[in-house]
């Protein structure tokens, strides 16, 4: 659905909530994990900074950290989420569901490999950021047109979130880890018609300690 209300295209864009081995440092990647209570209440948290905004279309990928994150949104917001495989994080090879040093027991001959080198480097399986970026952007454009003049939200992961926000920035995809995305927060970006677009707010909203949110 399109509406000419707005001369921009707003973008909710979050990322999930806490997942269960965080305190791991596992790569999960495709691994399909799920969100701790601390998760729930980070989503249900965002779910109530949400409810009053006038937002039409509620989108995840469809991992279920996001999925179920979508899930506590949607109820809120009075909206189905619809789950979308493009906006799956980075895939990571065989590294997933591994920390580093499984990995590297594991697969000794990969210990050349660094995450500095993401953008054209990947894990054997994996993608690069050039690959995720090129399965992200195309799919978020038909969104963004599809509710041209409208306000959408998509709940996705710290590294899709990375891809989508770096052209708007204007940060390469070689600095891809030069800002943060944390468990639960909440990135605000509007599309104008003209093809520029405005980051109104960054890794905010209710879930991180930074003081009242305020978007104008």
């Amino acid at each position: 659905m399109q509406s000419e209300s707005m001369p921009y295209t707003r973008l909710y864009l979050i990322r999930h909530g806490e997942v269960v081995n965080h305190d791991e440092y596992r790569y999960n990647g495709h691994h399909d994990v799920d969100i701790t209570e601390r998760g729930v209440k980070q989503m249900r948290s965002m779910a109530g900074f949400l409810s009053n905004r006038p937002i039409t279309a509620l989108y995840s990928s469809d991992l279920k950290r996001t999925v179920r994150g979508a899930g506590i949104i949607g109820r809120a917001l009075g909206l189905s989420p619809e789950s979308l495989g493009a906006f799956r994080e980075l895939h990571l090879g065989r590294w997933e569901g591994l920390t580093r040093a499984e990995a590297l027991e594991r697969y000794p001959e990969d210990s050349g490999f660094t995450f500095a080198n993401l953008a054209t480097d990947k894990i054997k399986g994996g993608e690069t950021l050039e690959d995720l970026s090129a399965r992200v952007l195309p799919e978020l454009k038909a969104l963004i047109e599809r509710h041209r003049g409208g306000s959408i939200c998509l709940v996705a992961h710290g590294g899709v979130n990375r891809v989508i926000l770096c052209p708007v920035m204007g940060v390469k995809l070689e600095k891809f880890f030069s800002f943060e995305q944390d468990y639960g927060c909440l990135n605000v970006v509007d599309y104008f018609h003209d093809h520029i677009a405005v980051v109104k707010l960054l890794n905010g909203g209710p879930n991180q300690e930074m003081g009242e949110t305020k978007l104008y």
